[in-house]
């Protein structure tokens, strides 16, 4: 029996273990069920028969990366299948999942149900179904005894939707791996091989008004309406960066992003009736391949700081939250090629290269390691919203495409 007929057959044992690890609801902030689901994750593999590492992320340096939640300790699981290759292909893929909100229509977010070919439920898309995808691969591998032309290598880590340093950050630089060659199960999907993605910076803006009674509003300074005019003068900013553009290997022009108060609140003391002197929100600036983090991040204070100059009696703190790099490949490398015949072979038309709008843990491995790197997963509808989803062929054609590129890559 050939793997890919072997997952033909146990599609259905696939959902239920992705059905297991939704159900271990992992949300991050802050951080639930790591030591759970780690645990259940490391025992998978080494059923598979890989050496592997279910390693704590060091208290003193997430002490120093997240003092708050000490409670809610990090692990990453590094896996490892010796096949006697001279050359390593390594898998990656985050376990981590996003607060949830609204009402779902079909299930709930940690209660999985298959409806019409789909899987719904919290992570199915991104990404606990590449997780399963990938251990359904490795172990149609073991079961039909087909043995891969690399060393396998897998981690599952923490964080990646906050900002990934004590997960693949963590791994990549203190985790001792092999790798030659690295695949990130998300930023590709379908028929498109991701080879590149966008960057962020995060950042919080504090508008800093005075209270006033509500009768008198000329005794204080509206800190409402001081942010307004600053959201209302960051159109200038989002105008400028819509100039700018990066073509992605499939032809398409990327702009770089302004997404405003995705997180906003009021001070301490709001009342209906009380001048507000706090307000804050947030600002999520999406950073091309071809800019630097840096650059983007200096040039927005600089942009802010030039429009509060304008706003009178406007005052302001920025705070970091947190930043991630862009990164991009030309897909030149024979593992790119491998990657898209592999693609085209499992789902029977052609595949193409794309650069993700989004942002992922490639850039560790491109960057940081700088191997060969290239994304692609099962991936699904409705990311980090209402009635997540993932096509339960997707999920079977991503196991299969992975088992494929083990068979087939020479490198």
């Amino acid at each position: 029996m050939s793997p890919a007929r072997y997952l033909d057959r146990h599609q259905a044992a696939l959902v239920a273990f992705l059905q297991k690890l939704i159900r271990l609801r992992t949300v991050n902030p802050p951080g639930e069920n790591y030591r759970e689901i780690t645990t259940l994750l490391a025992a998978t593999l080494r059923g598979l028969g890989l050496q592997v590492r279910r390693v704590p992320v060091p208290r003193a340096l997430q002490k120093k990366n997240q003092p708050q939640l000490l409670a809610y300790p990090r692990y990453n699981v590094i896996g490892f299948w010796d096949t006697g290759a001279k050359k390593t292909l390594h898998f990656n893929a985050h376990y981590d999942v996003v607060p949830v909100s609204g009402a779902w229509r079909h299930g709930s977010p940690f209660n999985p149900v298959v409806k019409k070919g789909w899987i719904y439920g919290r992570g199915t898309a991104d990404m606990k179904g590449a997780i399963a995808s990938l251990v359904f691969a490795l172990k149609a591998l073991r079961a039909t005894g087909v043995k891969p032309d690399f060393n396998v290598e897998v981690s599952f880590v923490a964080d990646e939707e906050t900002d990934s340093t004590l997960g693949t950050g963590w791994v990549t630089a203190h985790g001792r791996l092999r790798a030659d060659y690295a695949v990130v199960g998300e930023g590709g999907e379908g028929d498109a091989v991701c080879c590149g993605h966008n960057g962020v910076v995060w950042l919080n803006v504090r508008v800093h008004g005075r209270a006033a009674h509500g009768s008198t509003p000329e005794a204080g300074i509206n800190a409402l309406e001081k942010m307004s005019a600053l959201v209302l003068a960051l159109n200038g900013y989002k105008q400028q960066l819509a100039r700018r553009t990066f073509r992605s290997p499939d032809g398409r022009r990327l702009h770089p992003t302004l997404n405003l108060g995705g997180v906003f609140a009021a001070g301490e003391g709001g009342k209906v009736n009380t001048v507000p002197a706090a307000a804050s929100f947030t600002i999520d600036r999406r950073v091309l391949p071809v800019e630097s983090i840096r650059d983007a991040e200096r040039e927005l204070r600089a942009f802010l700081r030039a429009a509060v100059g304008k706003i009178p009696q406007c005052r302001i703190t920025i705070e970091k939250i947190s930043d991630n790099h862009s990164c991009y490949t030309a897909p030149a490398h024979p593992l790119f090629g491998a990657m898209r015949a592999s693609v085209a072979r499992v789902r029977r038309r052609p595949a193409r290269f794309m650069v993700s709008t989004g942002f992922n843990d490639m850039h560790y491995f491109a960057q940081v390691l700088k191997i060969p790197t290239i994304g692609y997963g099962p991936g699904g509808r409705d990311y980090h919203a209402v009635d997540e989803r993932a096509r339960l062929k997707d999920l079977t054609d991503s196991a299969k495409i992975y088992a494929d590129l083990l068979t087939t890559f020479r490198g």
